[in-house]
């Protein structure tokens, strides 16, 4: 009888853990809805804003360029650099934040959103910055971050002073059930996101870090004074925003608990991880009718301005936040295909998937790199032909293509340990085992100083000073310098391909249509058509040399890799592409 007994746990224990493991591994797939795509009647370029067809180059202050011997980058460097943007073809810059800041976040904890770190300058040359830029007939894009403050910021630290002072209820401030906190609510990297304050001897609420704490944007002071940070930049000039995890910044207003489930390993959206569904904490439906009230402020100026979400969840929920009318945010990131699986199958899935979720006038994104993830060419195995290919894809693609500073380069992944990281995250996932803080959750090691020249410290700074992050290996051959003096790099690729796409306006402006011969297999195929003009894009992703059959009179306008043309007979080496016209 025990026998029966201990085989039956046994069996129950094994089914409970087959169920965990099938939960965790799987990820629902979205239905692809039927969308009707005409070509050839596109809506002419006069008759919609720039930023449909801009191209964003993202820069992180804190690397790019030193101008003072300090070891941090700075305005005054950027500045410095801005013909060299403006060279690569690049229409748009995109700033991480260099807002006032204790630095524990790297400006993603600011505590004044008027004004820079003294660090990185001062009010004079972020004018000097937005001018300079404008100049150069380019625009300028800031990071905002409206969900959470610095606790150093003067409102938190007056809101913590009491329960009754004019800002006590500037924050979420809860108090907790006897000892536990006031919820399960986890922060957005799982685990609790509640923190005792024993001042005021009551628990506040961080979707991030504990040193982040959000605000409460259901208190009408809060929206005001947001509100009026938003005008303020815009008034500056700047011509859009980066908003950091605007799908966090409403909460149930009831404070209910978020149901449980069975995923610990996160979903692909994140909406499911450490045995919690994010319900009341995430995408709450307040997120996307804020997104219509800051389209409101910025459709009141003009030039018009834009708005770009860093958002998670299913594309149902990304669409929510663009708005049924595209009246909410203008661009939400899509990362999806960021995770880069080097097959055609996998950029053909995610590309139909985003034409179907995201057709005209709605503008998908294509990001393959950022201050938070794996650089693109390490998930590529440092291969410069395929980052050449994905260039190409990126910058043919409908959509606006957002590009990391060094990505023009081919600059890797640092190895830095987990354990030596400035990058508070580590400390936060202790429990992790240390591969997984070095690499995944170690954001350091892709922010190091980009990579100028062979000099000393790769000229970022000095050769005399300590850069605020060690200048990755291997920079001596790997630099802007270098790849500016050799006609196949990479910064050439990136260079030629964002010529050919100002010039083109079935790139910048035109729908895209999938030849139905490259339906399958191992070739990418499509057509971007504006009106009665065309070119089309093949891309082999394999290593197989492929042959194929191309119309009669097509020209090679780009090439990367073997591209061969035989009266109407195109052979393409491995991890090569064209655009033909």
């Amino acid at each position: 009888m025990l026998r029966k007994i201990l085989l039956g746990i046994l069996l129950i224990l094994i089914t409970g853990i087959v169920v965990l493991v099938v939960v965790n591994l799987s990820n629902d797939t979205e239905p692809i809805p039927e969308t009707e795509i005409t070509h050839g009647v596109e809506v002419a370029e006069a008759d919609r804003p720039w930023w449909e067809a801009t191209t964003v180059y993202q820069v992180y202050p804190r690397s790019y360029q030193d101008s003072n011997g300090d070891g941090i980058g700075d305005i005054a460097g950027i500045i410095s650099r801005l013909d060299y943007i403006a060279d690569l073809g690049f229409e748009t810059i995109w700033f991480s934040p260099f807002f006032k800041s204790p630095q524990k976040d790297f400006g993603y904890d600011v505590s004044d959103y008027y004004l820079p770190d003294p660090e990185y300058g001062d009010t004079l040359l972020v004018d000097s910055l937005i001018r300079e830029i404008h100049k150069r007939d380019m625009k300028v894009v800031f990071d905002l971050v409206l969900n959470h403050t610095s606790e150093e910021h003067p409102w938190f630290e007056e809101s913590r002073r009491s329960r009754d002072n004019p800002k006590s209820d500037w924050y979420l401030w809860r108090d907790g059930q006897g000892e536990e906190p006031p919820t399960n609510w986890h922060r957005a990297l799982g685990m609790n996101g509640w923190h005792f304050d024993s001042g005021r001897q009551q628990w506040y609420f961080s979707s991030f870090l504990s040193f982040q704490p959000d605000l409460n944007w259901r208190n009408p002071e809060v929206k005001e004074a947001m509100f009026d940070v938003v005008r303020y930049w815009l008034d500056k000039g700047v011509d859009g925003f980066r908003l950091d995890i605007f799908n966090y910044i409403y909460e149930d207003p009831d404070f209910r608990d978020n149901p449980f489930s069975l995923r610990v390993v996160p979903t692909q959206d994140f909406t499911k991880m450490f045995w919690q569904e994010k319900k009341y904490t995430m995408n709450h439906p307040d997120d996307f009718a804020l997104a219509k009230e800051l389209r409101g402020i910025l459709d009141t100026y003009n030039p018009p301005r834009f708005m770009v979400g860093e958002v998670f969840g299913d594309h149902k929920t990304l669409r929510n936040f663009l708005g049924d009318q595209q009246d909410g945010l203008n661009l939400v990131f899509l990362f999806d295909i960021s995770a880069l699986e080097w097959n055609a199958d996998f950029f053909r899935d995610k590309i139909q998937r985003i034409e179907a979720f995201y057709p005209y006038p709605y503008t998908p994104t294509y990001v393959f790199s950022n201050h938070d993830r794996i650089r693109s060419i390490s998930l590529l195995g440092n291969d410069l032909q395929k980052a050449k290919a994905l260039a190409l894809l990126q910058l043919t693609l409908r959509g606006v293509p957002f590009y990391y500073q060094g990505e023009e380069i081919g600059m890797p992944m640092a190895n830095i340990p987990g354990d030596q990281a400035l990058d508070p995250l580590p400390a936060a996932f202790d429990w992790l085992p240390e591969f997984a803080k070095d690499q995944v959750i170690n954001r350091d090691n892709c922010r190091t100083p980009m990579q100028w020249t062979a000099n000393a410290n790769a000229g970022f700074t000095d050769a005399t000073a300590i850069p605020w992050l060690p200048v990755s290996p291997g920079y001596e051959t790997l630099n802007v310098e270098r790849q500016m003096n050799e006609a196949n790099s990479l910064l050439a690729t990136n260079t030629q391909l964002l010529t050919i796409r100002r010039a083109s306006q079935p790139l910048q402006w035109g729908s895209l249509k999938w030849l139905e011969e490259y339906s399958a297999g191992d070739v990418l195929g499509f057509q971007r058509i504006y009106q009665q003009e065309q070119v089309t894009v093949l891309i082999n992703i394999s290593d197989v040399e492929q042959s194929l059959e191309i119309g009669p009179g097509s020209t090679i306008l780009f090439a990367t890799g073997k591209a061969d043309v035989n009266r109407n007979r195109l052979v393409l080496g491995p991890d090569s592409g064209v655009i033909l016209k």
